[in-house]
């Protein structure tokens, strides 16, 4: 049996999971394997250098700090988060990313990225950590629109999101069998097709499979939502939702706002614990 931890992106609404996960570092819950998209792979990271409250903490300390994120970076790098202070100099002088502990743990981490020129999902395993693993992690969460694309091994990549959302289908057929699935979205969410696809056609016209992966993005998340629920009703995996719509947007600058939401997810993985430990150990 691999027992697998599949996280969803979200944007902002990745604090939430991040406190479900902090409660499951906290009680000693260690998965295999690990795919994280997005913010889930920018949160989860810090599952593999077993680092709980990392997340919650750097956010809230640099919520309202220009130099992480804001327009300012976004009219001057082209990126709203900041690629080179919220990737690399805040993990390596104000919150320490412990490089080692990530290397040390056995525990297979995978990020998922989108191709802009074939419009495909990358799937990149993640061991050293190094700059260029710090790069794949941003390319995972780099949003369209608020992000320019990254130049990774001879692929030009963004948010992995566009191109597979909830990555199950994909850690089952690379072993796991026994996955946890973290969403965040609550039950009987229904992806819409996205308002600002007209801006994105101008945005991303020199790559038009992207464009095409973008406009279709809702028909894909609600498939895979499909294909979620049917290995939860098999029993092939353990889904964690919010109980309701999680209270933040994309873009959060309050950090009261991120830290009621870390909250919420704690305490929905306090709830979930025991079960979660059960489901594992089958």
């Amino acid at each position: 049996m691999s027992r697998g931890l599949v996280l969803e992106g979200g944007a902002m609404r990745g604090l939430w999971t991040a406190g479900v996960t902090d409660v499951m570092m906290e009680h000693e819950v260690w998965p295999d394997g690990l795919i994280g998209v997005s913010a889930g792979a920018a949160f989860g990271c810090n599952y593999k250098s077993r680092q709980a409250g990392r997340a919650i903490r750097y956010n809230t300390r640099f919520a309202r700090d220009g130099r992480y994120s804001g327009l300012w970076s976004l009219l001057t790098t082209g990126n709203y988060f900041n690629a080179e202070f919220g990737y690399h100099v805040v993990p390596k002088t104000y919150d320490l990313f412990d490089d080692d502990a990530f290397e040390r743990n056995p525990m297979e981490f995978v990020v998922v990225c989108t191709d802009v020129e074939t419009g495909e999902a990358v799937y990149k395993p993640l061991t050293a950590a190094d700059y260029d693993c710090y790069e794949w992690i941003r390319a995972s969460a780099s949003m369209p629109l608020l992000s320019k694309i990254i130049t990774l091994e001879g692929h030009k990549l963004l948010d992995g999101g566009v191109a597979d959302s909830i990555p199950l289908e994909y850690f089952e057929h690379r072993g796991y069998d026994r996955n946890v699935v973290i969403l965040t979205q609550p039950k009987g969410f229904v992806k819409k097709p996205n308002p600002l696809m007209p801006l994105i056609r101008v945005a991303l016209r020199k790559y038009p499979k992207m464009v095409k992966a973008m406009n279709e993005r809702h028909l894909m998340y609600n498939n895979e939502l499909g294909y979620v629920a049917k290995a939860e009703e098999e029993g092939r995996c353990l889904v964690i939702r919010p109980d309701e719509k999680i209270p933040i947007g994309h873009i959060s600058h309050d950090a009261e706002e991120m830290l009621r939401v870390y909250e919420m997810g704690r305490k929905v993985g306090e709830r979930y614990i025991n079960k979660i430990k059960e489901f594992y150990a089958y």
